[in-house]
Parts: structure tokens; sequence; C-alpha cells
């Protein structure tokens, strides 16, 4: 590869509502046949990601809840800021970290932690956290592929299976911090 995918892969994971885990998985399947070593893509997406997060979580200090209210008219971006909503007082940091899996997760964590004035360095611990674990999975998931498929077809399909476990597992933990919470 060369470093224009590279920085492509930034400017992706800079702009937030750009769907960075397309580039990312992509770029994965490509480290795995021979393109940018993968540490190093992680590496970049990582730092768009992040610098995307402490972008949003600015804007959200000084005016993210109009943005916030816009962003909602998507039922997905509503769905996922309700939940944050409800979870974010009582488990803060486990939360920011675990909806970077919502649909629009990431930004409306980073816009709602602002909006509600959070410590910056709360914050910043949320998304160092959570942005190399979510990056880590969406690259992941494209190198394991890219790394089956040169050998069979079989890298599709364990793929597949790997991304809806995954997606169970975190599902259910949703669920069960939804209930505790409903519970207390």
């Amino acid at each position: 590869m060369d470093d224009v995918s590279l920085l492509l892969l930034f400017a992706v994971a800079v702009v937030p509502l750009v769907p960075t885990e397309i580039a990312l998985i992509g770029m994965g399947v490509a480290a795995a046949n021979g393109g940018d070593p993968f540490p190093l893509v992680l590496a970049v997406a990582a730092a768009g990601c992040l610098i995307c997060d402490i972008g949003l979580y600015l804007v959200g200090r000084v005016g993210g809840a109009h943005l916030l209210d816009r962003m909602r008219a998507r039922p997905s971006a509503d769905a996922s800021a309700r939940w944050i909503g409800r979870h974010l007082d009582r488990r803060g940091v486990p939360i920011l970290v675990l909806a970077r899996w919502l649909p629009a997760g990431g930004t409306v964590g980073a816009l709602l932690a602002g909006s509600l004035r959070w410590p910056g360095s709360r914050f910043l611990s949320a998304s160092l956290i959570g942005v190399p674990l979510w990056c880590a999975y969406a690259g992941g998931l494209g190198y394991l592929g890219g790394a089956l498929a040169e050998q069979s077809r079989l890298g599709v399909v364990v793929s597949a299976v790997l991304a809806l476990t995954v997606a169970v597992v975190i599902a259910a933990m949703i669920r069960r911090a939804t209930s505790a919470s409903a519970r207390a």
C-alpha cells in the first residue's frame, strides 16, 4: 500500500458520522494481504478517531445539545442517545466505551459528555480505552477475514460468525446493564 491509503483512513476517522468501520475493515483485509502493517493501520485509525472524539467533546461543551437534538432525528442516533443518557451518570466511562459499538454511539457519547460538562480528563480516559478497542475490533475483523479468505472461502464465514458473536456479547452486556439499572 502507499501513504495515500493511510491518509484516507485518517481522514475518514476524523470526520464524524462517516462509516470508519468500512474503511478500517478494508484496510485490515489489505494488511492481511501484504498491505500496510496492521499495527500502523490501527494506530492511524485510532489517532483519527481520538481527534474526532476530542473535537466532538469540545463542540458538546460549547453547544452540543442543539446538535445532539438534530442528530436525534435519525432513529439509530436517537436510540443510542437514549441508552447512553440513561446509563451515563451511573456508569460513566464504561458506558462511553461500550457506546462505540452502538450506531452513532461514539459521536453521541462524545457530544453528550461535552454537553453534560464532563471533566475533560474523564472523557479522555473513556476515549483512550474505547477507541483502540473498537479499532482493534473492526480492523481485526478485516485482518482475520483477509487472512482466512486468502486460504479459502472459510474466511468470510469465520469473520461473519466472529462479528456476530461479538455483537451478541455486546448486546447481552448492554441488556444486562439496562436490566440492572431498571431494578435499581
